[in-house]
């Protein structure tokens, strides 16, 4: 690598961690690791007791789950909003990857012991045992740990065998027992202590294994734009200006907003935040929107669309806006 590319990776990782720093100090923002069909999630109250290290790393943990991230040189940082299928919403992100060799994990298939977890954030939970429950995912290890003799005898018996297959004990085994859950990839890992959701997802750190979506081989959404090459490793949340990180409606934001614009501008996709501008805009000088012409990307189209909803919630009287949201903001227009 050559000298100046270097300096511009090193400045790149140093602005990422100081992004995630500012977000771990931040309850109203979470975070997950995972590949579509299995991922685990940071979030928590804004009441709720949590310790960041002493020696300044980028971890964090409560007494419901923790995450700790080791960032690589060679960390990219992509900012994105993708639309909600709740009329008026969007989502938000900042996704972190790595080249598609490095993010790659074992990929294992069947139950397979790995040992104590010498890397687990407290360090009480140093001597349990971790087995990788053979999920295959390609960016993440889906792990739990125990020291409950009972689930690792069931684990051991469970040895290089799926844990979908009709006759595995394994699922059932887990839902009892209750152990961590601890997902690794390739920037990190976070680990959830409390008790798996069995009709809801629990509010807090939680996991999710959906084979449904495991089956489909691809580690993230179509509608999150990772470049070729690239493969997913952590995602943050920001807070969204509309929503709480569980989905909850509450007011505007426009901090939130300035603060999510302000990350796109810097790591969000080519040309994304122009197209948010020029449709502003556009709405701002009276044009009739029959005569603005629409993005040829599907990215550029979901700029405009977001922008559109945004400036919903930020100004709902704002002079002609309907008319935009109904030409513009349909199913049809994606």
């Amino acid at each position: 690598m050559a000298a100046s590319s270097r300096t511009a990776a090193t400045g790149n990782a140093t602005a990422i961690a100081a992004l995630l720093s500012q977000h771990l100090d931040d309850a109203r923002s979470s975070f997950s690791v995972g590949s579509l069909g299995a991922i685990a999630e940071f979030h928590r109250a804004p009441d709720e007791p949590a310790e960041r290290p002493r020696d300044g790393g980028l971890a964090i943990v409560s007494e419901r789950g923790g995450l700790r991230i080791e960032l690589a040189a060679d960390v990219t940082a992509i900012a994105y909003e993708t639309l909600s299928g709740r009329r008026g919403r969007w989502q938000q992100g900042v996704v972190l990857c790595r080249p598609r060799a490095e993010a790659t994990r074992q990929r294992r298939a069947g139950v397979t012991e790995l040992g104590t977890d010498a890397g687990a954030i407290r360090e009480r939970d140093h001597d349990a045992l971790l087995f990788d429950i053979g999920l295959g995912a390609r960016n993440v290890d889906f792990c739990v740990r125990t020291a409950d003799p009972g689930l690792i005898r069931t684990l051991r018996r469970a040895a290089d065998a799926s844990i979908f297959a009709p006759e595995s004990p394994v699922m059932a085994a887990l839902m009892e027992a209750n152990p961590h859950r601890v997902v690794l990839g390739a920037l990190g890992r976070i680990e959830v202590y409390q008790a798996i959701g069995r009709e809801r997802t629990p509010e807090g750190p939680h996991t999710h294994v959906l084979p449904k979506l495991l089956r489909s081989g691809r580690t993230h959404s179509a509608n999150i734009p990772v470049p070729g090459g690239l493969t997913p490793c952590f995602s943050l949340y920001p807070p969204n200006p509309i929503v709480d990180a569980m989905g909850h409606p509450h007011p505007f934001d426009p901090g939130a907003a300035a603060a999510f614009d302000s990350l796109l501008r810097r790591w969000g996709p080519p040309g994304y935040m122009a197209e948010k501008d020029r449709v502003l805009a556009a709405v701002a000088s009276g044009a009739e929107p029959g005569a603005y012409r629409r993005a040829v990307s599907r990215s550029g189209r979901t700029a405009a669309r977001v922008a559109l909803r945004q400036l919903a919630a930020r100004d709902p009287r704002c002079p002609g806006l309907d008319a935009w949201l109904k030409t513009l903001d349909r199913p049809s227009a994606r």
